[in-house]
């Protein structure tokens, strides 16, 4: 077991620490939760915990379906050990019904079924927008990728949507959006960052109630048994 070093970087939902070990870096999930880039703040109970387990069951679904990931055992209930990625400048989304952002942007109705999925690239930490929407000429004039890289990007993409909303959907979940990221390691493109109701939309298929961060968001209450109902659904737990 690599042993643990200084901070990496802290995000809305997780610490990374790097480790004795160059290949190797370590992932800590928390409990606090912000939305609208920081202004609003809270803590969910257990959510550390959840979402630690609920990566660790995506990424190995995703892993015995071909995708390569950063994912490589858990730690404990809250760390999991990853491969060290040089992690890319760029976020992805991928979208299958109108939702957030994307309704505020197009006057698209909330909820409509989208006949494609929308992959939407953004780049991640701007001072202008966290959000701030790039296409591939921008990626390519940042040189944050080559078009070979967002080509592959792009598949993997759409892959991971067809592997993830069938799997969703067998839970009566439907994946209504999520965002992806994508780091290099030894010259592989790995999907690396996380997987969880911090950064997806899930709908109950029945009754279209949010299990997902957007209880947090439009104050809905019962965040965490949101968080907890997906996790019993895949893996028959509850925290």
């Amino acid at each position: 077991m690599p042993e643990i070093r200084e901070l990496i970087r802290e995000g809305k939902g997780k610490r990374v620490y790097a480790t004795d070990d160059p290949d190797y870096a370590v992932v800590y999930y928390k409990d606090e939760a912000m939305a609208f880039h920081g202004l609003k703040r809270g803590r969910i109970l257990g959510k550390g915990e959840i979402n630690n387990a609920i990566c660790e069951h995506l990424f190995t679904l995703l892993e015995d379906q071909g995708v390569e990931t950063h994912f490589v055992r858990q730690l404990d209930a809250r760390q999991s050990l990853v491969y060290r990625c040089d992690m890319m400048v760029f976020a992805v989304k991928i979208r299958n019904r109108v939702a957030g952002s994307m309704h505020t942007r197009t006057g698209l109705p909330v909820g409509m079924k989208l006949e494609q999925p929308v992959i939407e690239f953004c780049l991640k930490d701007s001072e202008m927008d966290t959000d701030a929407l790039v296409n591939h000429t921008h990626l390519l004039a940042m040189k944050a990728a080559t078009m070979e890289e967002i080509n592959e990007i792009r598949v993997l993409c759409k892959r991971i949507n067809e592997i993830l909303s069938a799997y969703m959907s067998e839970i009566n979940i439907e994946l209504i959006d999520f965002r992806i990221e994508f780091g290099r390691f030894k010259g592989k493109i790995l999907l690396a960052d996380e997987l969880s109701p911090d950064k997806a939309r899930f709908w109950d298929s029945r009754t279209h109630e949010p299990l997902d961060i957007d209880r947090f968001r439009r104050d809905l209450g019962g965040v965490t048994e949101a968080y907890q109902e997906v996790l019993h659904r895949m893996m028959g737990t509850t925290y």
